[in-house]
């Protein structure tokens, strides 16, 4: 299973592609699209493409993000549910469904503490997946995204598989 995980941000937005072999994770590529500029809609436009380029070139078989936490800033939550928009939208073109999780999920499954900082999720990223440099904080986000879900997956089809068996 390969998994696109999404860190969506107006200016910076990470990505990380895993993949999941059996029990074994694996970076298969990430990055970070910059879109600099003053002009929101041309920032959002050169996210929205980047983000289809990399759903064409790593042809995942899902798409993960982090939901919406509340801002103290209304304005920086706004410019963020926008960067979310133009990745869902680019995720359901590609005809990819997209889960949603909550930040404090993404930190739990990485690190087993759903408050954990930055750097803690980056070195836990970089444990994780084996990395022999340790990923800057919008890839890392990125990536635990994809951890999560590609956890979240594993575990979702042991149960059906174990209820399955009893079943039978």
């Amino acid at each position: 299973m390969r998994v696109l995980g999404i860190d969506p941000g107006s200016r910076r937005t990470g990505w990380g592609v895993v993949d999941l072999e059996g029990s074994r994770l694996r970076r298969f590529r990430s990055g970070v699209i910059r879109a600099d500029g003053s002009d929101l809609a041309e920032r959002l436009a050169r996210v929205h493409r980047d983000i289809s380029e990399v759903i064409a070139l790593c042809r995942p078989d899902s798409a993960a993000l982090e939901s919406v936490f509340t801002h103290r800033n209304p304005r920086s939550a706004i410019l963020l549910g926008h960067a979310r928009g133009v990745a869902l939208a680019a995720c359901g073109l590609a005809g990819l469904h997209a889960a949603e999780y909550a930040p404090a999920r993404v930190k739990l499954a990485v690190s087993g503490y759903g408050r954990a900082d930055k750097a803690q999720v980056q070195q836990m990223v970089q444990r994780l997946l084996r990395l022999d440099v340790l990923p800057g904080p919008d890839e890392a986000d990125a990536l635990a995204v994809s951890i999560c879900h590609s956890l979240e997956r594993r575990s979702s089809a042991a149960v059906a598989l174990a209820q399955r068996e009893r079943r039978a």
